[in-house]
């Protein structure tokens, strides 16, 4: 396809500091930029993430900040994107969410194509089905197009009926580059390892599947990761580490025995949304244990390529069972699966071709 210009509202580009999104914007825009798409990232000076940044601006990307205690940033990031082939409003910015749901369709030039990219569709939809004044809802037809990252056919119905155009999910994947084996580290040593930010609709199923299990195994080592867990009663064999920067989760998912991956309830219930933890815990070559939700089959083979577990007392059979050789093994295979079917050159090569389709 030919090479677009980008306008790319987001969460952040260069801080994953309370940003799950962080990994799969840099897979996709990066994907994109090595196809000669030119791409820059706005994104609000808000929650502390300049001050815990992963990453400097990178060479693939412009990114612009702007200020949140004012809205003229905003604004004139706006003006700028309207110069653009592609205007793309992502959910969850957490700043300017309203104006900027708004203005995107309104800004676009003709022949450009403005996009809703949802990064926490089932989410989306249970706010917006649960309130016909929910100003969004009512913007969903003014998109050109949708793009989740997750959800799978019930999120594309669901985005239907209320009146999107076209709905195409673009799922979280592997960038090699960035998400690969390397040698495990003491620091992260554990049987079961979990990178998860404390989060009201996660609490209650992290409790059960890490938390529980954790206390059932007081002879094995747990390790948590992640923000907010600092006034949580951990049970005594459970390392708390707060926020784990992503140039160390190579090391973490290299250094369990298993990684467990735990849904958001909305997450869940709708399927076909696996985390971008997922797919870095694969690109190390780490044993994968996750919660079960339907679509688990279409990324990762159940028993041979990930392990899948109903409920807490699940999780502590399996590792129970769970052979140094047999985690390794499982890896390898999560490993391979991945570099074949789930790197985010593949995802943009479905991008490109919804977005042909829509004329941009």
């Amino acid at each position: 396809m030919r090479r677009l210009s980008l306008a790319f509202f987001g969460s952040s580009l260069v801080s994953a500091y309370w940003n799950g999104a962080a990994t799969y914007y840099r897979g996709i825009l990066r994907a994109l930029a090595a196809r000669g798409h030119r791409i820059t990232f706005y994104e609000p000076d808000a929650f502390d993430r300049q001050a815990h940044r992963d990453i400097p601006n990178p060479s693939w990307a412009r990114v612009v900040v702007y200020p949140v205690d004012r809205t003229d940033g905003v604004l004139n990031a706006l003006d700028e994107a309207r110069r653009c082939d592609l205007i793309v409003k992502a959910s969850g910015i957490g700043v300017f969410d309203a104006l900027l749901e708004a203005q995107v369709p309104a800004t676009k030039r003709p022949g450009a194509l403005a996009v809703f990219w949802d990064v926490d569709a089932p989410a989306t939809l249970d706010r917006v089905g649960a309130d016909p004044e929910d100003p969004f809802r009512q913007l969903i037809p003014s998109y050109d197009m949708i793009l989740t990252y997750g959800g799978g056919p019930p999120v594309v119905a669901a985005y239907q009926r209320f009146g999107a155009r076209d709905c195409v999910p673009i799922y979280n994947g592997l960038d090699p580059a960035t998400h690969y084996p390397v040698a495990p580290e003491a620091r992260f040593a554990c049987d079961l390892g979990l990178i998860a930010n404390r989060l009201p609709d996660r609490e209650r199923r992290i409790e059960e599947f890490f938390l529980a299990v954790a206390a059932d195994l007081p002879q094995q080592r747990f390790v948590l990761g992640g923000n907010g867990w600092s006034d949580k009663p951990l049970p005594l064999n459970v390392a708390n580490l707060g926020h784990v920067y992503t140039r160390d989760h190579n090391a973490f998912n290299a250094s369990a025995r298993a990684i467990l991956n735990v849904s958001r309830d909305s997450m869940a219930a709708y399927g076909y949304s696996p985390a971008t933890r997922v797919f870095e815990a694969a690109g190390a070559g780490s044993c994968i244990i996750t919660d079960a939700w339907e679509g688990i089959g279409q990324f990762f083979e159940p028993g041979r390529e990930i392990l899948v577990a109903p409920n807490g007392p699940a999780v502590a059979e399996i590792l129970a069972k769970l052979t140094l050789r047999d985690a390794r093994r499982i890896g390898e295979a999560a490993l391979a699966r991945a570099l074949a079917e789930h790197t985010y050159e593949r995802r943009v090569d479905l991008l490109e071709l919804a977005l042909e389709g829509g004329s941009a």
